[in-house]
């Protein structure tokens, strides 16, 4: 019986081209540290550096540690001095990124139709972005946090996307056994994998990522209208 629904952020819940908005957001951050003499370049070659770090992270340490571990190698231990900057880029920049996402109404729509219906649901978006980021981007997609009882952030994850591990933890967090679980997102590599733990997976097709080319014929696909049809039928 199906009891939680797990959803993915990025191309899922929200809309987006993943790489209009990357370059919009490193452009944003280097100009945010441009002034504290942080070249671009290098700049923002260590915050990737920091994020596949974070993708590969071995749950020694979260997320969030692991990122400033690369950081403050790159800049030197000084850096870490500067969070504050960071914090301070996620509450008050970070919104003017908004214009390089869509909007779906019918997410925030099936979200809270899902709720009232009384599964539990999980914001299960790769936690390289900490928490502020992920509740912002939350809201720009038209879906409250309370709707969630659980949302990946760096600070409270140890591992990505697509490792088992951390859908485990978010098993582990919410309290549901992998076949009570469904798992809604548009990376094939990514959101699909897991299926490797048991759980239900749908494919979301308006913003699909396929890097292998793989057959997604094996996934129930579609869009809002055909999670929700789908939904009533496990």
């Amino acid at each position: 019986m199906l009891k939680a629904i797990l959803f993915d952020m990025d191309g899922t819940l929200l809309p987006m081209d993943a790489e209009a908005f990357t370059k919009k957001y490193f452009g944003a951050l280097s100009a945010k540290f441009a002034p504290r003499g942080y070249d671009p370049e290098k700049m923002i070659g260590a915050v990737w550096q920091g994020v596949l770090a974070m993708v590969k992270n071995d749950g020694a340490q979260t997320n969030e540690e692991v990122f400033w571990k690369v950081f403050a190698a790159a800049f030197g231990e000084g850096a870490r001095a500067d969070r504050p900057l960071f914090d301070e880029f996620y509450e008050k920049d970070f919104d003017a990124l908004r214009a390089a996402c869509g909007f779906n109404a019918q997410a925030g729509a099936a979200v809270a139709s899902l709720k009232a219906a009384g599964y539990t649901l999980a914001l299960a978006t790769n936690p390289v972005f900490p928490m502020t980021a992920q509740k912002k981007r939350l809201a720009w997609s038209g879906t409250a946090e309370e709707n969630f009882s659980l949302i990946t952030s760096y600070e409270n994850s140890r591992f990505c996307k697509p490792n088992p591990k951390y859908y485990e933890k978010i098993l582990d967090e919410i309290g549901h056994a992998p076949d009570e679980c469904l798992m809604v997102g548009n990376d094939v590599g990514e959101d699909m994998a897991a299926a490797r733990l048991g759980m239900r997976t749908f494919l979301m097709t308006d913003c699909l990522i396929n890097r292998g080319n793989a057959d997604i014929s094996v996934y129930p696909r579609g869009g809002f209208e055909e999670l929700l049809a789908y939904i009533k039928t496990v």
